[in-house]
């Protein structure tokens, strides 16, 4: 069989893979999600760790994606430090540590092998930007826990307790 099997050309040449633009999921909604990749990425000279993130569940979720930035590196050294903390407890939930037990910088192939494939509870916010919106990662879990109230956007990821009970997982 070749490459192409039944695939037919276009009659006009033209081609809608259909999908689109997703509204973002509504804020304080918490997912199981995995990250699929983490590498160091840089944008108008600020260097920053990019997590892609995809959403297991709920069902209605699944298979979005959010992209989490972390910018570790930040001139504002409380913003670098809550980045820190938030990497720290994604590491912790991953890989029990590892990265931060290293004590060096992530470098993109250790980030892969220890926060990646690893699911656990991401709580999620919105943003809305020059006409786009979007999510961000406000608080982590691990996988195990059952969190009833995740932590406040701006109040450290420390810990939960259980998760809503209308949660199907």
């Amino acid at each position: 069989m070749s490459f192409w099997g039944n695939t037919e050309t276009p009659q006009n040449g033209s081609m809608d893979m259909g999908g689109g633009d997703f509204e973002p999921i509504p804020a304080n909604t918490q997912v199981l999600a995995t990250a699929d990749e983490a590498t160091w990425k840089e944008y108008e000279d600020k260097k920053y760790i990019n997590i892609k993130w995809t959403v297991l569940a709920p069902e209605e979720y699944k298979n979005r994606v959010v992209f989490h930035k972390l910018h570790v590196l930040d001139s504002d050294p409380g913003k670098a430090q809550r980045h820190k903390q938030m990497l720290a407890a994604i590491d912790s939930n991953a890989s029990g540590g590892k990265l931060m037990q290293s004590g060096e910088a992530p470098t993109d192939e250790n980030m892969a092998m220890t926060l990646c494939h690893s699911p656990m509870y991401l709580k999620l916010q919105t943003w809305d930007m020059n006409g786009k919106s979007g999510n961000w990662v406000c608080a982590v879990a691990p996988k195990d826990s059952k969190p009833e109230e995740a932590p406040q956007p701006n109040a450290a990821p420390d810990s939960f307790d259980s998760f809503d009970e209308d949660v199907p997982f």
